[in-house]
Parts: C-alpha cells; sequence; structure tokens
C-alpha cells in the first residue's frame, strides 16, 4: 500500500453521520442534547444501521464523538443479525 492510500473503513460514514448528530445536539444542554441524540437515532435510524453502530461502540467507539458514546446507553440496540444458510 502506498503512503497515500488509507485503508477502507466500512464504518465511516455511519460515524460521520452519528457526529453530524452529535455536533447537532453539543449546542443544548448537556442532558437534553445526550437524548436527543438517542431520539434522532432510535427514531430514523433501520435497526442494521444500528447494528453496525454498536460494533463501533463495542469495539471501543473509535472515533465516535463523546456525546455519541454517552447517548448509546439509551439508544436501542437491535437484535443480533441473523445468519442465513446457504
Amino acid at each position: 500500500m502506498s503512503h497515500d492510500e488509507t485503508p477502507f473503513d466500512p464504518y465511516a460514514k455511519l460515524v460521520r453521520m452519528a457526529n453530524q448528530i452529535g455536533t447537532f445536539f453539543e449546542s443544548k444542554p448537556h442532558d437534553e442534547g445526550v437524548a436527543g441524540v438517542a431520539e434522532h437515532i432510535n427514531k430514523f435510524w433501520e435497526p442494521r444501521m444500528r447494528r453496525h453502530l454498536f460494533e463501533v461502540v463495542d469495539a471501543g467507539g473509535g472515533d465516535l464523538k463523546p456525546i455519541v458514546l454517552e447517548a448509546a446507553g439509551t439508544i436501542r440496540r437491535p437484535a443480533p443479525e441473523e445468519r442465513k444458510a446457504g
């Protein structure tokens, strides 16, 4: 790999989206902001997106903003993805 190539991060877009939500809610009082992040993700993210978010959280949080990590405690964790027999 050359020095100007970066490895593909399958979660980069999802982390960026979560952090954009976090940035918006950072302008609110802290507790309201944390609740706002969780409410937004619970309302608008499909289970697969939330599952991937928790994969990042469970792996240490990566580049997620602290407000997003704190909100994870009240974001609905979807059931594990079922593997299809094939």
